[in-house]
């Protein structure tokens, strides 16, 4: 397992690419290049499946990742480096990791529980402030 919270840190903003470069990959493959250099004004044509479950899961993740990476920086600033805020961090990674495939794929409740453990790293790593 990562031991380090920096080291989660660093996964958890390349995962964040990741989520970000796959929406922008699959929205350009539906609307097209010419809508991806353009200006976007006007009416936007709708989404593929895959391609507005990519972007809503970027979305998704950008909703959560300020909280946990300022849970992080706090915990290394304070020298928090303790069972509670390692755990917590690698479970927060490794279920943000496996929620991008899930939604995806589309598994509705699995998605959920992901994200439900996604926050509970998360909290971990906020308790561990406390």
């Amino acid at each position: 397992m990562i031991t380090s919270l920096p080291f989660t840190l660093v996964l958890s903003i390349l995962l964040g690419l990741v989520h970000i470069l796959l929406a922008a990959t699959f929205v350009t493959a539906n609307r097209g290049i010419q809508w991806n250099i353009g200006n976007r004004d006007g009416e936007q044509p709708p989404l593929s499946l895959h391609a507005a479950r990519a972007q809503r899961a970027a979305g998704n993740f950008l909703e959560t990742f300020p909280f946990f990476a300022a849970a992080v920086v706090c915990a290394i600033a304070m020298s928090r480096y303790g069972y509670l805020a390692e755990t917590g961090a690698q479970i927060y990674f490794w279920a943000r990791l496996a929620y991008l495939p899930v939604y995806l794929i589309g598994i509705p409740v699995i998605r959920s529980l992901i994200w439900a453990v996604a926050m509970a790293g998360l909290l971990m790593v906020v308790f561990a402030l406390l």
